[in-house]
């Protein structure tokens, strides 16, 4: 066994944060489509990261149009000590929580942010991440006993595997300028809806329409004839199908609890696109 492969197991890391479609119970089907062999990684939706986690590479770029997760992550890489240390003297306080909610978390240091992303994340209801037309943080306190706050195993671990990556903020559009043949790239947008009530585009405050789809679906198209591998996750809504005419598609299914009934959580068949 090799000295990187001895290394990825001691390190085991996982995502530090919750996130809307994560895709940590998707990874069985993700690993088996992943090209055998490729150059610089590329997650240009990176949300919770969970396959990036998975795979260790050796190269990556990371990015979003999340600019507050991007500086989370850029913290966590750079200054996870410091992290740490200003996570740990955060209380699980219904108060605190909504006092921390009207910051303006925009002003602060990365470190700072990265807390604020990160105590919220872990103690906001269902660990949603949403946000208003101003950008300001509205999801409403938690309902949790006892939630782990801090974890500085999981970010110690989350630090390590981020050493030597490059994080952006930036769009998906942004992708081709640096993709090059034999490079790998995965997708993971805000799903088209599968009926009209069940949108989640609050994840930034400009949202993810269909034109936003038409060219990440156009993006893939212009990678995969330079001779890019692109592997891409949506839902299995009929307009999915119609955009991605001419790919392989290939239904998947996965438990989602992003819902306010309990009986319409569950396995919903979403679909993967190469």
């Amino acid at each position: 066994m090799s000295a990187v492969a001895v290394e990825k197991i001691l390190l085991d890391p996982k995502p530090f944060l919750k996130w809307v479609g994560g895709k940590r119970q998707l990874l069985p089907e993700l690993l088996a489509r992943i090209p055998k062999g490729f150059d610089t990684y590329f997650e240009p939706f990176l949300g919770g990261g969970a396959l990036f986690f998975a795979l260790l590479p050796e190269k990556a770029i990371l990015s979003d149009t999340n600019l507050r997760l991007v500086r989370t992550y850029r913290a966590v890489r750079d200054d996870v000590d410091e992290v740490i240390a200003e996570l740990s003297t955060y209380p699980h306080d219904r108060v605190f929580f909504e006092e921390l909610r009207r910051v303006d978390v925009d002003a602060l240091c990365d470190v700072q942010v990265a807390a604020w992303m990160i105590y919220l994340n872990r103690t906001g209801f269902n660990g949603l991440y949403r946000v208003n037309k101003s950008g300001g943080f509205n999801v409403p306190f938690g309902r949790y006993k006892n939630p782990t706050i801090c974890n500085p195993d999981r970010l110690l671990a989350a630090s390590e595997a981020l050493q030597g990556t490059e994080i952006l903020h930036s769009s998906f559009t942004e992708v081709y300028k640096f993709a090059k043949p034999g490079d790998f790239v995965y997708f993971d947008p805000p799903y088209v809806p599968l009926s009209e009530t069940s949108s989640f585009t609050s994840y930034t405050k400009d949202g993810f329409g269909i034109d936003l789809q038409m060219k990440l679906r156009d993006s893939a198209s212009f990678l995969k004839e330079r001779g890019v591998d692109v592997l891409l996750s949506n839902s299995s809504a009929g307009a999915v199908f119609e955009l991605y005419e001419g790919f392989e598609i290939e239904e998947v299914y996965a438990t989602r609890a992003i819902n306010s009934k309990g009986s319409a959580r569950g396995k919903v068949a979403e679909v993967l696109i190469r």
